[in-house]
């Protein structure tokens, strides 16, 4: 007979806990509004039923793209409604994996996607994942995902609409220098560590960092913005181009984090 342990996927879906993740945001909530000052709009468009997020990822070791956007998304649909963000095995390793399991993390891959979509599940992806998250402060309003488009296929797969949403300010928690590819490649960081980059970025307390020793995040203003869902099907046809849609997708993100930075007046006041 098989078990739970057969399957590294088995348990991420349905192990969400709607009262620990009340308390969870209750807990995070003072600090997202306080710190960050942060803010969600659009919340009003977000379409019933199953959806896929697809937002850009920010703030390098302590990105708040999740935290903020399910706090605003809890206070406006309450618990009833998980939002599920496709995660990094690594959150499933150790004593805090029940937690992350409980509180919306599943490992990212496509089963586990499908699965959380079917069951009207709202999940969140950052496609550019790590690599993203590290793009340079002097990028950070590039919408960039480094040729991935595999969300595409979940999105048309599961019949779901792609819901866009972008996000400003996290990478102004600290100086974000280079992703350092060329460092990581020369360095053999790919083969031991499973990435592509080795970033450098410059904060407080210790200055100058390659992700170790961590700075801690500056209190820069964080919005983020859900932009008008896109029906595939409807848009695209039966038959759509993956390419094609991927390619809209990134042209209406870019759109709408023009639009944040054209309105944000100085880094990290917002």
């Amino acid at each position: 007979m098989s078990n739970e342990n057969d399957d590294p996927n088995a348990g991420d879906i349905g192990k969400f806990d709607p009262g620990m993740t009340r308390r969870m945001i209750s807990v995070m909530r003072p600090i997202l509004k306080t710190y960050f000052r942060s803010e969600v709009r659009g919340l009003d468009v977000f379409p019933p039923g199953g959806a896929l997020v697809v937002g850009n990822h920010s703030g390098g070791q302590f990105p708040m793209d999740v935290p903020i956007f399910s706090t605003d998304f809890y206070d406006a649909f309450g618990y009833d409604r998980p939002v599920l963000t496709l995660s990094h095995d690594i959150l499933f390793m150790g004593p805090t994996a029940d937690f992350f399991r409980k509180t919306g993390y599943i490992r990212a891959n496509r089963e586990n996607a499908a699965a959380a979509l079917r069951s009207g599940g709202v999940v969140v992806v950052f496609p550019g994942g790590d690599y993203d998250a590290y793009r340079p402060t002097t990028a950070e309003n590039v919408i960039d995902f480094n040729g991935r488009k595999g969300y595409v296929r979940t999105a048309i797969e599961a019949g779901v609409p792609i819901v866009p949403m972008v996000g400003i300010g996290g990478q102004e928690t600290q100086l974000y220098l280079t992703r350092g590819t060329w460092l990581a490649r020369n360095l053999g960081i790919k083969r031991l560590l499973r990435s592509d980059i080795l970033p450098l970025s410059f904060g407080f307390p210790f200055g100058f960092s390659a992700a170790i020793p961590p700075n801690l995040p500056l209190p820069a203003k964080i919005v983020m913005q859900v932009l008008k869902p896109i029906d595939i099907a409807a848009q695209f046809g039966d038959d759509p181009d993956i390419d094609e849609v991927d390619e809209h997708v990134r042209s209406v993100m870019q759109e709408g984090l023009n639009e944040l930075a054209a309105k944000r007046r100085f880094p990290i006041v917002g």
